[in-house]
């Protein structure tokens, strides 16, 4: 859908405002806008709904009520904001780190950042006193705790990990899917040697899903050939679409296409003989044990099993 089609956060959080204090005024005050600027924005919503979302007085002044499509419309826009929250505490920490000893998470792929630190950040963001959580690009995060420059790290290495305390956070699946249309589409399955030879949409060298991937078929068939990739894309929001596109299969963590799995969108085909499991582990230095921020983060992280 395009996003002009969708009303800007702003007005929704006016709405939501406008929802709670039964005052437009009031609720343009909150929002830190005039009463004109907000009256603005509700008259874009209501262009883009067809139809009021705010109630009139007798003058025809928008009042502090909200019609029935406008209490929709702030039901519906709940999640959306919220995710707007969480992302906003999760961009913070795209911010590069300044003086001041603030603690560091270094990622092994892209993978960890994306799937599960977003919601770790939220987490953390309503606990008094955290300090800023600031991200570090690196390819070694292993080494990075190791040396001191993060206090706590997220890997996907498998393998003992040489003076470090290690966790495991997190576990997942990697699934194949294809179009409904797509030949394999309720069929009996592949086995790792017949994936290692399709080629593929993928995410970018060294991104993603696409390391764990290479490591699986590589144990299961180590003597098939690779096959290059049908197109190599940054995200995985962009592989999902081509793959609903008909662009060829993919295979992405199952958290990712569960949705498109549930909707029919995508059809998940059987991989026989290749295990696509992976583990998340927190990891920090051995003998340590880490505090402040970065103690909360590995209580969050891990369920609340670090003391």
């Amino acid at each position: 859908m395009p996003t002009s089609a969708v009303p800007d956060l702003t007005a929704l959080a006016l709405l939501v405002a406008v929802a709670r204090t039964g005052d437009l005024a009031a609720a343009a005050r909150e929002s830190g806008l005039s009463v004109q600027a907000a009256t603005a924005r509700i008259r874009a919503v209501e262009q883009q709904v067809g139809a009021r979302v705010v109630e009139r007085d007798r003058r025809g002044r928008r009042a502090g009520r909200l019609t029935s499509r406008g209490v929709l419309l702030v039901e519906w826009a709940g999640p959306l904001l919220s995710a707007a929250d969480d992302l906003g505490v999760a961009v913070a920490a795209l911010r590069p780190a300044r003086d001041g000893g603030e603690p560091v998470v270094p990622v092994a792929v892209a993978s960890a950042a994306e799937g599960l630190l977003p919601g770790w950040l939220a987490e953390l963001n309503g606990h008094a006193g955290a300090s800023r959580v600031v991200l570090v690009d690196t390819a070694d995060p292993a080494g990075a705790v190791r040396d001191g420059s993060a206090a706590v790290g997220i890997v996907e290495t498998a393998g003992p990990l040489p003076g470090l305390h290690a966790a495991t956070v997190a576990t997942d699946t990697l699934v194949l899917v294809v179009a409904p249309g797509h030949a394999w589409a309720g069929g009996p399955g592949v086995d790792a040697a017949e994936l290692a030879g399709t080629r593929l949409v993928t995410r970018l060298p060294g991104s993603g899903s696409r390391p764990a991937l290479a490591a699986a078929l590589a144990a299961a068939a180590p003597d098939a050939p690779v096959a290059a990739p049908a197109r190599e894309l940054a995200a995985d929001t962009a592989v999902r679409s081509a793959v609903r596109a008909g662009a060829g299969p993919a295979v992405l963590p199952q958290q990712v296409v569960a949705a498109d799995l549930a909707a029919g969108h995508l059809v998940e085909v059987a991989v026989h003989g290749a295990d696509l499991g992976r583990e998340f582990r927190a990891v920090w230095q051995e003998g340590t044990s880490p505090q402040g921020t970065a103690r909360d983060l590995l209580r969050i992280a891990t369920g609340g099993r670090i003391r």
